[in-house]
């Protein structure tokens, strides 16, 4: 692999999108390639993977209040991405409709590829060897029950409605892995009276053990395209709560390895939860292991491949 790093100088948001789009065309014009792909909102691409979604879906989820400039020229940039590419990559179903609705993008130049994950990393075994060390280290002892959040931009996320939702769940702490406006939050647990009953872990590189160390993980997104968590959790043995509004809900049995419900709704997250923790574990485990192992990074990389040979 060869890599060509893009020179992006330090530029207000707008205009380093802008300037980015400038940059992947010098690049693209200064070699032969079979295929150009992209995961960014350029326009000198063959393939475009929409990992982010569409801007104007996270828009609406929302609440439709944020029309600065950095949000009109993604969304500019955007429609002339959905206009052009000659194929797009959706990393769901939800996407993928989302894409086909929203810009009136013709069905057959949308392909869905899902994500892989990585199913030695993230395996049921990590309960025996990190499962009580983990807790130790978060302050939570072997008996009390564990709600796992896992995810960067608590808001999109949806860490408020976790945080709402545990004066309803009893006996449980929640453990929250990613980066965010934490004081905002830790304010909120205080003015809800759960404030000792979560812990703040930051980012952290060793999420597996907190994978074995949760009984269920929730995230009750606003707007989740697909997140990897999703499929590490599953891959884990661990039960998924999400929403309507994930693309990982299609990987969700329902009453099986975890629940789905609306975005922004506390009370049906705390039952949900308990819904969960009435489940026999083992089958629970299994059941969510069963859901991800389809989920490899050679299927993946296969249905790329498959994708590229369509390239003229």
């Amino acid at each position: 692999m060869t890599v060509h790093p893009l020179r992006v100088p330090r530029l207000p948001a707008a205009a380093r999108a802008l300037w980015l789009t400038v940059v992947a065309r010098r690049a693209v014009a200064a070699g032969r390639w079979d295929v150009v792909q992209s995961h960014e909102r350029t326009l000198c691409q063959q393939v475009y993977r929409a990992g982010e979604g569409c801007h104007r879906s996270y828009l609406a989820s929302a609440g439709g209040g944020r029309s600065g400039l950095r949000h009109r020229v993604l969304l500019a940039l955007e429609a002339r991405v959905f206009a052009r590419t000659p194929r797009i990559v959706a990393i769901a179903r939800r996407g993928k409709n989302e894409i086909e609705r929203l810009y009136g993008v013709s069905p057959d130049r949308i392909r869905v590829i899902y994500n892989g994950v990585d199913l030695e990393r993230f395996h049921p075994t990590n309960v025996a060897r990190h499962r009580a060390a983990a807790r130790a280290e978060a302050g939570v002892s072997a008996r009390e029950h564990v709600l796992l959040f896992v995810g960067s931009g608590f808001e999109r996320k949806g860490l408020a409605t976790a945080i709402e939702a545990l004066p309803d769940i009893r006996d449980a702490e929640l453990l929250v892995i990613g980066r965010g406006d934490a004081p905002r939050y830790r304010a909120l647990s205080e003015r809800v009276g759960v404030a000792g009953r979560v812990k703040w872990l930051g980012l952290r590189r060793d999420v597996e053990r907190w994978y074995a160390g949760a009984d269920v993980l929730v995230l009750p997104a606003r707007y989740e395209p697909f997140g990897n968590v999703h499929l590490e959790a599953l891959a884990s043995g661990l039960a998924v709560v999400t929403t309507t509004a994930a693309g990982g809900s299609e990987v969700v049995d329902e009453g099986k390895n975890g629940a789905i419900v609306a975005p922004g709704d506390p009370s049906t997250l705390a039952g949900a939860v308990a819904t969960l923790r009435a489940l026999d574990v083992g089958g629970r485990t299994v059941a969510a292991r069963a859901a991800a192992e389809p989920f490899t990074f050679a299927r993946q990389a296969a249905e790329f491949e498959a994708l590229y040979r369509e390239i003229p």
